[in-house]
């Protein structure tokens, strides 16, 4: 039987769509439902999609919800067709995290060094928790559920949930990993400070380097080329950054004899995406491109 790890990175409300209907496609595909994988890894949108999965929802669910369909549950279904607004509240203050500069710097990550600059988010988190509430009471059910986010004083990733990381409920957790630089809040998990994930990494598909997997199906909106126009160049300062931290961490997976599947949207999809990731307006645009295009075969790189 083959050990298969699956991975979604970040990618807002739009990116998070994507990411729905590039799992119909691997699920077609493959012949295989994700919610088997061996290990599930998710970082902010990816997050929210990976406790889902967790929870046992299933992709014909997650179209349902999409779709405004009546075969998903209330709360999951709201999440996905009432997505927070395309613009944050004007974040305020000094920056919330200044620790994550020298530790970008050092680590050559300049998301992460520019994540140290941003001051504290204002935007209202809670439509997470109405979905995490809806998931039930504790952790997810499957076994190997892990949500990323930054440690804001040491600028460590942390998978919550993984063997060895700090308790966290599914709400923080979820909120921390969602913790947008300067549009949600850090967030307070045992007296430490955390940040979105893809503020160190677009998908953190390296924690998964030493788990001794066949395969790992990795699925990163923000990786892959930029989007065009305007629009794709503003937006390619943060995809161009994330796409080469990736491309690294897939390297250190595959020496390890571990195969990776890399599914990214390509320039004809971003074209349809729009440059700003959060724009619910986008939403099933986003879907509908994935449904049409995404195929391992096809993405795989």
């Amino acid at each position: 039987m083959v050990r298969r790890g699956l991975v979604l990175g970040c990618g807002g409300t739009v990116g998070g769509a994507w990411t729905v209907g590039a799992l119909a496609g691997v699920r077609r595909d493959l012949r295989w439902d994700p919610r088997e994988a061996d290990v599930i890894v998710g970082t902010s949108a990816g997050a929210t999609i990976a406790a889902l999965l967790g929870a046992g929802v299933g992709v014909d669910e997650l179209l349902a919800a999409h779709r405004g369909e009546p075969g998903a549950r209330d709360a999951v279904r709201r999440f996905c067709t009432e997505p927070p607004a395309a613009l944050p509240r004007v974040p305020l203050g000094l920056p919330a995290a200044p620790r994550l500069v020298p530790a970008g710097v050092r680590r050559r990550l300049p998301l992460l060094a520019l994540a140290g600059l941003a001051p504290p988010g204002r935007t209202d988190p809670s439509f997470l928790d109405a979905l995490v509430a809806g998931l039930g009471d504790g952790w997810v059910s499957h076994p190997a559920t892990w949500l990323v986010a930054v440690d804001t004083a040491s600028g460590d990733r942390v998978a919550f949930g993984a063997p060895g990381a700090p308790p966290a409920t599914l709400r923080d957790a979820v909120r921390a990993s969602w913790a947008i630089p300067g549009w949600y809040p850090p967030v307070t998990i045992n007296g430490r400070r955390y940040l979105d994930g893809g503020a160190a990494s677009t998908a953190s598909v390296d924690l998964l380097a030493a788990h001794g997997l066949d395969e790992v199906v990795l699925i990163a909106p923000m990786a892959g080329p930029r989007g065009p126009g305007l629009g794709g160049r503003v937006e390619g300062l943060l995809r161009g950054p994330m796409t080469r931290r990736l491309e690294h961490e897939v390297t250190a997976v595959e020496a390890t004899g571990t195969r990776v599947l890399r599914l990214h949207p390509t320039t004809a999809e971003l074209a349809v995406m729009g440059p700003n990731f959060m724009h619910p307006g986008r939403r099933r645009a986003a879907l509908n491109a994935a449904l049409t295009h995404v195929s391992p075969r096809n993405h795989h790189a």
